[in-house]
């Protein structure tokens, strides 16, 4: 069909049209087209083809096209003998759409990302002109079927996309930068973003989470704090030979004490009881004639108040918090608690025997509700997103205006 003469700028719109029509990326899939296919062993009017928008705006006239079409020189289509219809040539049928043709399909593809929202096709196709034989142009769309500023490029030969991607004239488009990748390259890059994103994801959801827990944990130390007071008793002075268990010894029937805060050798330290520590206090008094020492040691006690009460309860809880945490990763450890007889709780013994431990998230003290300890929760499952950015494996649908 073709002729040995120059196609005008109009003409070239037009075959570029009519070709991408009948070609191997839109003809599979234009229902319509087909259809018309199977009513004249593959002609097509032309003044069928006219109904069709994109080429409707280049023109409206059938001597433009058949001129246009006389013109090519890519033996795709052929004209009847009267000129009034076209098909697509016999001896170019569709390929088959296999693994293989996947495949070189994607190995001439190149993907470019930067264009202006409001970029159309045309200015896309102008763009392009003159750099490679470009057999499909894609606009990527979203869910909105709006423009998402990157396109997908199909060349005829994948040796075209190569020479495509070294062209030092494709870095900008309108001042804007452009991204250009080999469609593998594009998927590459794609798998790792979609990686980052669930590895980010994971850690906002466990991030989320230990916050949401702090809250909670913070919430409930609050009301704690403010349940708790009047339970503390603070003491000072020569202390370097008394242990912790002097102290449950000095306060035995005055008072329970509930949690000491002292390291041996140290000069002071803080006393939690389960009840209120003044009534302790003057209790141990009294029955001391009214001095209360330590293994003969002068010692200044002061009952906590406000602010400062408030602190010194935090750490303690906090402390006992801290211990459990250790003893229930030390317990993980093996079926029998690391030492084969049940360790010190299993034999029922220790010098804790008969004082509240930390029981899991939440602080509980003898006084507690103590017949149904609470049990630490199982971690969630942590969920995920996906990337639906990444086109499907087949052929995606494409766009050359229509």
């Amino acid at each position: 069909m073709a002729e040995n003469t120059e196609m005008s700028p109009i003409e070239m719109k037009v075959v570029r049209q009519i070709e991408y029509y009948f070609g191997d990326h839109n003809l599979p899939r234009d229902k319509f087209l087909k259809e018309q296919l199977q009513l004249d062993d593959g002609w097509v009017a032309l003044e069928t083809m006219l109904k069709f928008n994109r080429l409707k705006c280049i023109t409206t006239d059938s001597s433009v096209i058949v001129g246009a079409l006389q013109k090519s020189k890519t033996g795709l289509l052929e004209m009847s003998e009267d000129k009034t219809k076209i098909r697509r040539s016999p001896s170019k049928p569709l390929p088959e759409v296999n693994d293989e043709y996947k495949d070189a399909l994607k190995h001439k593809s190149v993907y470019i990302k930067g264009f202006p929202l409001e970029t159309n096709l045309d200015e896309i196709q102008e763009w392009l002109n003159g750099k490679g034989s470009i057999e499909n142009i894609q606009m990527r769309r979203n869910l909105q079927r709006q423009f998402k500023g990157s396109v997908f490029l199909c060349f005829d030969t994948e040796e075209a996309s190569k020479q495509f991607l070294e062209r030092s004239d494709i870095k900008s488009f309108k001042d804007n930068d452009m991204l250009v990748l080999s469609r593998e390259d594009y998927h590459a890059k794609k798998a790792d973003e979609k990686k980052q994103f669930r590895a980010d994801a994971k850690a906002r959801a466990k991030q989320d989470k230990e916050d949401q827990q702090k809250n909670s944990e913070d919430k409930e130390m609050g009301l704690l704090l403010d349940e708790k007071t009047g339970c503390l008793l603070k003491f000072s002075g020569e202390l370097h030979k008394v242990s912790r268990e002097d102290f449950h010894e000095l306060f035995s029937g005055h008072g329970k004490i509930k949690w000491v805060d002292f390291t041996r050798g140290a000069k002071e330290g803080t006393l939690l009881f389960d009840g209120n520590a003044k009534e302790a206090l003057d209790k141990a008094k009294e029955a001391n004639d009214g001095t209360l020492q330590i293994k003969d040691n002068d010692v200044t006690w002061e009952l906590l108040e406000g602010d400062v009460e408030k602190d010194v309860l935090k750490k303690i809880v906090e402390a006992q918090q801290e211990l459990y945490s250790r003893s229930k990763g030390k317990s993980g450890r093996g079926r029998s608690s690391g030492r084969g007889r049940g360790g010190r709780r299993g034999r029922g013994g220790g010098r804790d025997q008969g004082r509240s431990q930390y029981q899991g998230k939440k602080t509980r003290f003898d006084s507690d509700d103590e017949d149904a300890p609470p049990s630490p929760k199982k971690r969630a499952l942590e969920g995920e997103s996906g990337d639906r950015d990444a086109p499907a494996a087949k052929v995606g649908k494409t766009e050359n205006g229509s």
